[in-house]
């Protein structure tokens, strides 16, 4: 994800952006890709903004390091709500941390056919993406700061949504992560099992991606007709076996989601 900032800031004249990285494999890529680093003390010394573009397991320790030598005022930005909403960074009172995430591009589009060479995450195609962003604390006047940098960084832009931490952490990692990514690995492993009981590889791949789209677009209403008599007696019959009954209270409730992410920023 840093390198996707980078590439959309680089060229943008209203904003002098230094670059720090720790490894020196990826500084001499970036030295061969045009974009100078810069060492971190010289870097702190005039920030006026921080994007943290590092693991969700490092913020911690790396904030405790950098945040004390920030001048009053300064904008901490994250790219994920784990680490504001686990409270794994350290209490400043004088500085802001706002929060900006990506919806990445929607599934259903006409602007670009999907291909190996498709923008997948946003920010380096033709397909524009929506940003959820919260102020997690800082003066009010810096949500509009942080807004603005999050568009540039996240462009192109469909829509930006302001929302809690809380809010942030309930979509990611409870809803994306833990339920939706979970479902998609078990779509795959459903796929893969047809393979196993014979059906040809190739015929079950664009069989499984072509339903996948139509009946998502049925779920989300986007199709504007309802799902098929047989596909909800299917699902009547086999939610039981696949998922329990107070799933959602142990995945998508507060106590769970404090939980997941205090997991995702140990070290």
């Amino acid at each position: 994800m840093g390198g996707r900032i980078t590439a959309n800031l680089h060229h943008l004249p209203q904003y002098e952006v230094d670059y720090v990285e720790a490894s020196e494999e990826r500084r001499k890529q970036m030295a061969e890709a045009g974009v100078k680093t810069t060492g971190m003390e010289e870097a702190l010394g005039r920030t006026e903004a921080v994007i943290l573009g590092v693991p969700d397991r490092l913020i911690g320790k790396i904030t405790h390091e950098i945040v004390p030598k920030l001048k009053p005022g300064t904008i901490v930005i994250g790219l994920d709500p784990a680490a504001a909403y686990a409270g794994v960074m350290p209490e400043r009172n004088d500085i802001t941390y706002f929060i900006a995430h990506p919806c990445h591009p929607p599934l259903f589009s006409d602007t670009e056919p999907a291909s190996a060479k498709s923008d997948w995450f946003g920010g380096q195609g033709a397909l524009k993406q929506s940003v959820v962003c919260a102020l997690h604390q800082g003066p009010e006047a810096h949500y509009a700061v942080g807004e603005k940098l999050a568009a540039a960084m996240y462009a192109p832009i469909l829509r930006t949504h302001r929302v809690t931490v809380e809010q942030m952490a309930i979509l990611e990692p409870a809803v994306v992560e833990s339920t939706m990514a979970t479902c998609i690995a078990a779509m795959r492993e459903a796929m893969d099992r047809a393979v196993e009981l014979g059906v040809p590889e190739q015929a079950a791949r664009d069989f499984c991606l072509g339903h996948i789209r139509t009946l998502t677009a049925v779920a989300f209403g986007f199709a504007g007709f309802p799902i098929s008599d047989g596909a909800i007696k299917a699902i009547e019959q086999n939610r039981p076996r696949i998922f329990h009954d107070n799933w959602k209270q142990e995945v998508i409730s507060l106590p769970a989601i404090r939980q997941s992410v205090r997991d995702i920023c140990a070290v």
